[in-house]
């Protein structure tokens, strides 16, 4: 649609400019006219920008929606009307897809659909469980606690994803350079420490000869090499991006020793959390079950979470079907239970979400104090098995002599 910058006088006498994308002039001045405003002027500046087109490096991350969360609190608990909020959040965001979004927003509000109803347009941006608790809000009248809730929900998932990442890249670094390290040995190294044995005319040992066709392969086909590598990652990530493909790489992730420990109590603290948030702002069991399923982070689990549903919806109560799945520790269906006979089950899932995001952390430093050292003792193998295979020919030259 076009995008129109206009300029009204308010009922008070007070300058009003901004931008607003509509189909045609008139749908600008007919907006403006239900507002009391009296246009001055309405002028076309361009279209809007189409938001599939803009830099991956601009998606906005579980933390903008943090910050959103965080700031739209705020100011709705200092009397700061929706309008208003989207407002002054439009204007001072600094990513620009992000920026884009709330501009949007902020202009199907003033149209008059609601709040969640203008975020629903916008679901690759805003998650469903977001968008759900601010029409939960609406409904109930407490936006301004709901937002709270989400800010701290998305801080937290934000620290985890951090942890997660940070875990991840010491392991990741040292796999490159490792890689890097070998490739340089067997393509630049070892036939030049080699070339001094050609003339000598001794037969070079088995594992010298095998590192050295392996070295000549390198530099010679290096390119049919690198498409393959390329090809193989590229068939694997469009593998892993289908339903089945996801499935089986989350099978796998749960079967791996240490790392799935580190899978289960992520996906144990986002669903007590989450089931928590969702609970506390009233919204019921079974489509908090739904929207449980997609943010724990393994199709896995999700498919068994769902199944849960299809138990509670027969009647059962939610401590038997979460036990029987045999996923979640088992502390998790004993606190459930209780919550469930007290009656204070948000707070028992929101306690049990609070110890798990402290076991998170140590299933993270588990994980990686078991990798670091496995990948240096696996360095050493390969790094120590060139080196033998380098100084073999000079052994036996020696012996020769």
């Amino acid at each position: 649609m076009p995008l129109f910058e206009y300029k009204a006088i308010s009922q008070t006498g007070e300058s009003i400019t901004g931008r607003y994308n509509a189909k045609t002039r008139n749908e600008i001045m007919e907006m403006l006219r239900s507002k009391n405003y009296h246009p001055v002027q309405v002028k076309e500046v361009g279209g809007s920008k189409d938001l599939s087109t803009l830099s991956v490096f601009n998606k906005v991350k579980i933390k903008d929606i943090a910050v959103f969360a965080r700031q739209f609190h705020a100011m709705l608990n200092a009397g700061v009307t929706i309008i208003q909020c989207l407002d002054i959040l439009r204007q001072q965001t600094e990513k620009q897809t992000f920026k884009n979004v709330i501009e949007k927003v902020y202009e199907s509000v003033q149209k008059g659909s609601t709040l969640s109803e203008s975020m629903k347009e916008h679901r690759q941006t805003f998650p469903e469980l977001f968008v759900n608790m601010v029409e939960a809000g609406e409904a109930s009248g407490n936006l301004d606690s709901i937002m709270d809730r989400m800010a701290v929900h998305y801080e937290k998932e934000t620290k985890i994803q951090n942890k997660i990442r940070g875990a991840m890249t010491y392991p990741i670094i040292l796999a490159v350079v490792s890689v890097v390290v070998v490739v340089f040995m067997l393509v630049a190294i070892l036939p030049t420490f080699l070339s001094m044995f050609e003339g000598s005319g001794l037969a070079l040992p088995g594992p010298t000869k095998f590192l050295l066709s392996i070295s000549n392969g390198i530099r010679q086909y290096w390119y049919i090499i690198l498409m393959v590598i390329i090809a193989v990652v590229y068939l694997i990530h469009r593998y892993i991006n289908t339903e089945e493909g996801r499935k089986q790489f989350d099978r796998l992730k749960l079967k791996m020793p240490v790392v799935n420990n580190m899978v289960i109590k992520v996906a144990t603290s986002r669903f007590t959390r989450t089931l928590a948030t969702l609970l506390a702002s009233g919204i019921p069991l079974l489509p908090s079950m739904d929207i449980v399923s997609k943010i724990v982070g393994n199709r896995i689990i999700s498919d068994g979470i769902l199944g849960v549903k299809e138990d509670l919806r027969k009647g059962y109560d939610l401590a038997g079907p979460i036990r029987r799945l045999g996923i979640f520790p088992p502390i998790v269906d004993s606190m459930i239970r209780i919550g469930e006979e007290s009656g204070s089950l948000e707070e028992v899932l929101q306690r049990t979400a609070d110890f798990y995001d402290e076991e998170v952390d140590v299933a993270i430093q588990k994980m990686t104090s078991m990798l670091e050292p496995l990948m240096l003792v696996v360095m050493a193998i390969v790094i120590g098995f060139l080196v033998v295979a380098m100084y073999l020919p000079m052994i036996d030259m020696m012996q020769t002599i």
